[in-house]
């Protein structure tokens, strides 16, 4: 696991800066050199068609056309060429005839003498425009034919007789002192916008670093390699959300516990088919610690930590053990404690019985005693052979002889229906799902006796052959004569965490019917109640499919 950095070394908000500093600083070096160039550019552009136009200008004009043309040419073009370069700006203007000999120019002395550059394409009828070396410097200069009268131009070229050509140039250093004045405003932009680059750049690396909670990214690392070893690695489910009730975390154990797809994280609750309870303890609409969550065939756990940084909620994290197999051990042993009861009420009510013999045959009453014992010994035949004889399932006969134990102790009267039947034993698994829905539904019925009350049992296996049905189905009627249900709550009553006994948030008070009626649902059966009266108790019947096959999923 990546352990955490140096604290000497520079943080992330600094490398963030420093390299959006560094990253501006090209940027802006690259745009300003090549706007620089672009200026150079046009500024050479700009001057060639100046010296262009210009040069077209002066080759059309009648007095050069006609200077030429007459015996005596610097006589009359070198003045005209004074003027027509002090007024453009031209640092000279050259009029000579096809073959080189200067009619003007700025130094006297060269007037007569060949140019210096040929006249090339000019001395030809065509316009040339370029930069050369001549004896006034470097120059961006245009070459210009002059046709005798009647020739014609057509863009670069032209008709007629050569009579001579216009040199027209500018300096280059001109053009180039141009471009260099532009460029201090081209560094005063770019350090503009890098300053304020170099101010955004801070204001970013800020936010960063407000983002990650003053994070350096080897603690991040660590943070998420941690998050990741302890989130997959525990056999708890994990769930978190944040504050918009949206899933941020569904470690696989959750999502296989409340059945959540596999793309969970990022949907919000209320898209998910989570239980109205489930949502409730997620969200915190149910607080406290340990809360007991029915979902499909499991029994759940769950607990909620919220979550606050610097104060504001930022959602908060379930976990969800599984208590399923617990929970069917606890129904086990509770089974087994109420038989032990049972037991212990029946040595009780043994020694009462020894030693009322014992003390019959103290005092003579020996006829009395054989009278007493022979009741005793009828009547209990009578208890053990008659659910011996209509259950044939020991664990189911054992349960129902321990609850009718327990009713005698409490003063109460456990009967067998006459239509109980139950001909041959359980599967395991169909056994263990029967026991649980009777002890629930004879505790509750015991719950809501007093003494000199009476509950019934009915057990009934109903067979596929013998009452037509696709599959052998076991019915579990339990009636009591207590002081009944009200109507108000008859829909309530299978609801998790529903009780008459106590307040909702009492330890697992209201699990018991809860229980019975997921055990049933997940068999394919039922479980229903009919309240005939509410003064005349209650009636409970479930029905439990035998066959595999008729189990829900």
């Amino acid at each position: 696991m990546t352990t955490f950095a140096d604290r000497g070394r520079l943080s992330l908000t600094g490398s963030l800066f420093i390299g959006y500093v560094l990253l501006l600083v090209v940027a802006l070096a690259v745009v300003g050199t090549l706007w620089a160039f672009h200026y150079d550019r046009e500024t050479d552009r700009q001057y060639t068609e100046r010296v262009l136009t210009v040069a077209r200008s002066v080759a059309v004009l009648p007095e050069v056309v006609e200077g030429v043309q007459t015996p005596d040419p610097t006589r009359t073009l070198d003045p005209l060429a004074d003027r027509i370069s002090a007024s453009t700006g031209a640092d000279f203007i050259v009029i000579a005839s096809p073959d080189g000999t200067r009619y003007t120019h700025p130094d006297k002395e060269r007037i007569g003498r060949k140019v210096s550059t040929p006249p090339g394409p000019a001395a030809e009828g065509q316009e040339w425009t370029g930069v050369q070396d001549g004896t006034q410097g470097r120059t961006v200069r245009a070459k210009i034919p002059v046709f005798a009268e009647g020739g014609s131009r057509h863009g670069g070229d032209a008709e007629g007789e050569v009579v001579g050509y216009v040199s027209l140039g500018i300096l280059a250093d001109d053009a180039t002192s141009e471009a260099r004045d532009a460029v201090p405003a081209i560094l005063g932009t770019s350090a503009l916008v890098l300053l304020l680059g170099v101010l955004g750049a801070w204001a970013l690396s800020r936010q960063v670093r407000t983002k990650t909670h003053g994070l350096e990214p080897a603690q991040i690392t660590a943070l998420l390699e941690g998050r990741e070893a302890l989130i997959y690695a525990v056999r708890e489910g994990v769930l978190g959300v944040d504050g918009g009730g949206r899933v941020v975390l569904a470690n696989p154990p959750v999502r296989d516990l409340l059945g959540l797809p596999e793309d969970a994280e990022g949907l919000h609750l209320d898209t998910l088919d989570l239980s109205e309870r489930v949502s409730d303890v997620i969200t915190g609409a149910d607080p406290g610690e340990d809360r007991i969550l029915l979902v499909g065939g499991r029994i759940l756990v769950a607990n909620r930590m919220p979550v606050r940084i610097r104060g504001r909620d930022a959602g908060a994290v379930v976990t969800l053990r599984d208590r399923t197999e617990l929970d069917r051990l606890t129904g086990e042993l509770d089974g087994a404690r109420t038989v032990t009861r049972g037991l212990r009420a029946q040595t009780h009510e043994f020694a009462n019985r020894v030693h009322t013999v014992a003390g019959l045959l103290e005092l003579g009453e020996h006829e009395e005693a054989r009278d007493y014992l022979a009741d005793l010994t009828a009547s209990h035949t009578r208890a053990s052979s008659g659910v011996a004889e209509h259950i044939h399932d020991p664990a189911l006969a054992a349960l129902a002889l321990a609850k009718s134990a327990q009713a005698s102790e409490q003063g109460a009267d456990l009967r067998l229906s006459p239509l109980t039947d139950v001909p041959r034993p359980l599967d395991p698994e169909a056994r263990s799902d029967a026991l649980l829905v009777l002890g629930n539904l004879v505790d509750n019925a015991l719950d809501a006796v007093g003494p000199d009350e009476w509950v019934e049992l009915l057990v009934r296996l109903h067979t596929e052959d013998g009452d037509g049905l696709p599959h052998d189905l076991l019915e579990i009627r339990v009636i009591d004569s207590g002081h009944g249900i009200a109507d108000d709550v008859t829909e309530e009553i299978f609801r998790f965490g529903f009780t008459t006994k106590a307040s909702r948030n009492s330890g697992t008070r209201g699990l018991g019917l809860a229980l019975v009626k997921q055990v049933c649902e997940n068999r394919g059966g039922s479980v229903e109640m009919e309240a005939p009266d509410a003064e005349e108790g209650a009636v409970f019947t479930a029905c439990l499919p035998m066959s595999p096959a008729a189990a829900a999923p």
